[in-house]
């Protein structure tokens, strides 16, 4: 495909449109004088229908020779104002790009007064407002529900936001940078360094670190490796660290699932989530109700807050 953006293929594009353009016009012309009599004789193609009914080879009308003319010259007036002979831009400088924006800009417009009644509130007065979280459902149903659900529950890899679990925390201020922002959450693959074996060890014991059945003996193989691989991101205590958005692996809140098998392979191969910043998509005025829709969701709890260190989905 990188053949395609060099600059041949812009003449390439262009003279196949000129060249259809000017072999309409020759072939009107070399079927019909310029509004004369057609060089095509009047005559029978033999074809009969319905016992009567013959089909004649006769010229076309002289009002659609006209309009035939009329739409190629028409054709040539367009590819001179606008894009259409490959990279050529047209003497408008008309984009899409640009209509868009010029669209954007003016439903922004349009809608600036709803959103300049909660431009003075805070976030948590908003999410009390009941036009506010109308507003707000529909920003997350518009650009959120993708992947976080219309229920905003979440699925495997993308997080609930009802229960008040988050790497990064539940205040208003970390909601609406993650928003704004976005986030890239990465855990390393150790698959060059610890063997299936040894990753198995270890998902027993982060599995035994949250209530969850796991094997003694391996418990014990598996602690002595966490602490020589895991503890940098997620604590010796296993609690995590929301400045790096490293989960709580204590909790029993998991993104991609608690089973031996998840876990070593979340080890091995390790995750890549990313949270798409939003600032170029949504105003700030959006964002504002968005953030404060979706602190709204757990009644802006935060279980994080009464835990003694880090609490975080995995």
């Amino acid at each position: 495909m990188s053949d395609f953006v060099n600059g041949f293929w812009g003449y390439y594009v262009g003279g196949i449109a000129l060249l259809g353009i000017f072999w309409c016009l020759w072939l009107i012309f070399s079927q019909r004088k310029w509004l004369g009599v057609s060089t095509v004789k009047v005559e029978d193609t033999g074809h009969v229908w319905d016992g009567n009914l013959r089909e004649m080879n006769n010229p076309v009308p002289r009002w659609w020779t006209i309009m035939y003319v009329g739409m190629c010259f028409f054709g040539l007036g367009y590819l001179v104002l606008y894009p259409g002979l490959g990279a050529y831009k047209g003497t408008l400088g008309f984009t899409t790009a640009q209509e868009v924006k010029q669209d954007q800009a003016q439903l922004d417009a349009s809608v600036a007064p709803i959103y300049a009644r909660f431009a003075k509130m805070d976030i948590p007065a908003i999410a009390k407002d009941p036009e506010a979280r109308v507003i707000g459902q529909r920003l997350f149903l518009n650009n959120c529900a993708q992947c976080h659900g219309s229920d905003a529950k979440g699925a495997p890899s993308f997080p609930n936001l009802v229960d008040g679990d988050s790497l990064y925390g539940r205040t208003p201020e970390a909601i609406q940078a993650t928003i704004t922002l976005g986030r890239n959450g990465i855990m390393p693959a150790f698959k060059d360094s610890i063997d299936p074996a040894t990753a198995g060890d270890i998902a027993q014991y982060v599995r035994s670190l949250s209530g969850l059945a796991a094997d003694q003996i391996r418990i014990v193989r598996g602690k002595r490796e966490f602490m020589n691989s895991c503890v940098a991101c997620h604590g010796p205590d296993g609690k995590g660290n929301k400045a790096l958005g490293a989960p709580n692996l204590t909790d029993d809140v998991w993104l991609y699932g608690s089973s031996e098998a998840t876990i070593v392979n979340g080890i091995l191969n390790g995750r890549n989530n990313r949270m798409p910043a939003q600032e170029a998509n949504l105003t700030t005025e959006q964002i504002r109700l968005l953030t404060a829709f979706v602190w709204g969701l757990s009644g802006g709890h935060d279980v994080t807050a009464s835990a003694s260190a880090p609490v975080a989905a995995k």
